[in-house]
């Protein structure tokens, strides 16, 4: 067990370890993933999540496939199969086919033994390289956040969404490491919880004061004067919006209305620099998460559901993006990132 670390690889085994965040905050358990057809389930099933997490996960799953592949003829096809079914579990998070393309680049026109090799040693580098990034991300954010005062923030961008710190969540936790006296509103972030769920767990954890609120509640929070900023993380940023969890656009909008600033803190990979919002689809998800909520049925049966896994909101409601090179203000200039 490694408390430090969301989802790392296992040297003994050849496999990879996460923590299963469909438990928490009940139960911490690990998993023991050995072959990409459960990983493939795991990242499905949201026991691994997070952009950047899904990052490291895809290269894991490629390392995976190609270390545990016996056949030499059927390496190439392996590897390829193991790299589409990988990117096809989450279609809008666009770390997710970074990982992989990367690793997969790592082994391009080399003999099996050799790109098993580097394979694993490009998987670890990205895992490694996710810390570091997170960190200095965090470093970079916390100069915006309030000296003393309340911070909105949605989903869970914290260590659990990244190899270890987080992204939003690293922000506020560099901040108050820095000395800033912060308290978190952790919206619930329906369907399945992670705010309440994962991001008070972690902060909790931190002992830095956090309140879970329900979602439509941050609104009437803004308007008495109980928020001072929002910071969430980001699934991809395209060239004119910010992809997030469902309800991130909702809480830009508010915060534009009352006059506060909306940050989004996402690493450079997270960056689709080619697209627009209209080129991006929007994963869709089942029905019965929302209505059977953990077991509970909590929508008639024959009524039908939307169930959106993310949103939208449009880069002129952003008042800076975090990443780990720096801070982006508008107007948007991505070209010093690529």
């Amino acid at each position: 067990m490694n408390e430090d670390k969301t989802i790392w690889w296992n040297d003994e085994n050849k496999s990879i370890m996460i923590i299963d965040q469909t438990l928490l905050p009940n139960e911490y358990k690990t998993v023991e993933i050995k072959n990409v057809e459960r990983l493939a389930e795991a990242i499905k099933r949201l026991e691994v999540r997070g952009a950047p997490a899904l990052g490291v996960a895809g290269a894991f799953g490629v390392a995976l496939a190609a270390v545990t592949c016996e056949s030499d003829a059927e390496f190439p096809e392996t590897i390829a199969e193991a790299a589409e079914l990988l990117k096809s579990t989450r279609p809008t998070a666009v770390n997710l086919a970074w990982g992989v393309d990367k690793v997969v680049k790592s082994m391009e026109n080399l003999p099996p033994e050799m790109a098993k090799f580097l394979a694993l040693t490009s998987a670890k580098s990205i895992a490694d390289n996710d810390t570091k990034m997170c960190m200095l991300l965090g470093h970079n954010g916390a100069k915006l956040m309030p000296q003393i005062g309340s911070v909105l923030t949605h989903c869970n961008a914290g260590a659990l969404a990244c190899s270890s710190w987080g992204t939003a969540l690293g922000v506020i936790r560099s901040a108050v490491k820095g000395g800033r006296k912060i308290s978190v509103y952790s919206c619930e972030t329906r369907p399945l919880l992670q705010g309440s769920r994962l991001t008070a767990f972690e902060l909790a954890r931190d002992n830095i004061p956090v309140t879970t609120i329900v979602d439509s509640e941050a609104a009437f929070l803004m308007r008495q004067g109980k928020i001072d900023a929002v910071i969430v993380g980001a699934d991809r940023i395209t060239s004119d919006a910010v992809f997030n969890k469902i309800g991130t656009y909702m809480h830009a909008v508010c915060a534009k209305h009352h006059n506060i600033p909306f940050y989004v803190a996402a690493p450079t990979s997270t960056f689709d620099f080619d697209a627009k919002e209209s080129d991006i689809v929007i994963e869709e998800r089942s029905r019965d998460e929302v209505a059977n909520l953990f077991g509970k049925k909590t929508v008639p049966d024959g009524v039908d559901v939307v169930n959106y896994a993310f949103d939208a909101t449009p880069l002129d409601l952003v008042t800076a993006i975090v990443t780990e090179k720096g801070v982006l203000y508008p107007p948007y200039d991505f070209g010093s990132l690529k």
